[in-house]
């Protein structure tokens, strides 16, 4: 379920987001974009905001499983945090996103990644899935959110999860 966006004067909405990675260190992303209008298009990794009294760690993995279908992962620490804020839907979203790692060690293909938990919004506006490299990332032309990720990605991969969460730069689109 996809709560109300927050406006001026509110809190941020609470946003738990996954970074997954396969047996080969690809990264999992959606394929989003503005409804009814597919050429506004950008990748973004699972998640949504926090339902009722439940904690970051639950939103991700229920997040993931009603985005994708997968359920079988490892949930790490909390590697980022991040405020954001960017139209959509007709709307401005206010955001706090705490973005966990999280592994599998299944090689799902694409073709297998199915959302069948996604909101009505969602529905309309999430095009697929792709497993992506760190070089990938580096190399693409796309959108991608966080804007930093390909980067954030290659120092995880090189060092590890960070000691306590990184937080990265405030991203208002």
């Amino acid at each position: 379920m996809q709560a109300e966006p927050t406006g001026i004067g509110r809190e941020p909405r609470k946003v738990a987001r996954v970074v997954l990675l396969d047996p080969d260190d690809r990264v999992l992303l959606l394929h989003g974009h503005e409804p009814g209008d597919t050429a506004d298009d950008w990748w973004f990794t699972p998640g949504g905001g926090l339902e009722g009294d439940e904690t970051h760690e639950q939103a991700a993995l229920r997040e993931l499983a009603e985005e994708t279908g997968i359920t079988d992962v490892e949930l790490g620490p909390v590697l980022w945090e991040r405020t954001c804020s960017f139209p959509f839907a007709g709307r401005r979203w206010d955001q706090h996103e705490w973005f966990f790692l999280a592994r599998t060690t299944a090689a799902v293909a694409e073709a297998e990644i199915v959302g069948e938990g996604l909101t009505d919004l969602e529905r309309r506006s999430v095009a697929g899935a792709r497993w992506w490299t760190c070089r990938e990332l580096t190399e693409a032309h796309e959108t991608v959110y966080p804007t930093r990720l390909a980067g954030l990605l290659r120092r995880l991969l090189d060092e590890g999860p960070p000691s306590r969460p990184e937080v990265l730069d405030t991203e208002i689109v």
